[in-house]
């Protein structure tokens, strides 16, 4: 753990592209060190286009296969100033913990992705954090059709193992289903209701 967070430190301080991948997933990631904390960094994501696509955290545990930088850094860093991408700014995201994390998250944009792997390694839950506390975060969710739910969904904050915003579904989902959130939120607690995210 203590080599993973040296070799991260450095691409966060050398703005350097790496790539890993997860042991809960297939595939692997490919971006920039935006933040560390204890259990979770924070990347913004290069797609395989080449083309930046939202944020990912991960956890440090899951990490394998870590490359500081990565062999075609080169080739992805030449293409993204070819296209006028500039380095990117870290959101106002604080990754010192899970329950900040999703706080934060939730504060600067609009739909939140949280994933279970150890649960269920095929799902993700999408949409707006209602509560947190109790070691449990509770969601409004946005389907895959861009519709939100009507009831709330509750997850225990030890099963979550990535969270992600601001990437191409996320942007797409809240494209179509809108900002209807704070009504929805309305209607299941009431306009005056204390536990309304911020």
């Amino acid at each position: 753990m203590r080599k993973k967070k040296f070799q991260l430190a450095l691409a966060l301080r050398k703005k350097l592209f790496v790539r890993f991948a997860s042991a809960l997933d297939r595939g692997t990631v490919g971006g920039y060190v935006l933040g560390i904390g204890p259990k979770f960094f924070l990347i913004a994501l290069v797609s395989d286009g080449i083309r930046p696509n939202g944020y990912q955290c991960y956890r440090l545990a899951d990490i394998r296969k870590l490359r500081v930088p990565d062999k075609f850094a080169q080739f992805h860093e030449a293409v993204l100033k070819k296209r006028g991408i500039r380095f990117p700014k870290k959101p106002r995201v604080d990754v010192s913990s899970l329950e900040n994390l999703l706080r934060t998250a939730n504060r600067a944009f609009p739909l939140v992705t949280i994933h279970r792997e150890k649960v269920d390694a095929g799902a993700c839950w999408v949409g707006r954090v209602v509560d947190l506390g109790r070691g449990r975060v509770t969601l409004l969710e946005i389907g895959p059709d861009a519709s939100w739910d009507d009831e709330l969904e509750t997850y225990r904050l030890n099963e979550i193992t990535r969270v992600d915003f601001g990437g191409d579904y996320e942007n797409a989902l809240q494209l179509v289903g809108g900002n209807k959130y704070q009504d929805a939120v309305d209607s299941i607690w009431g306009p005056s209701s204390p536990r309304k995210a911020k």
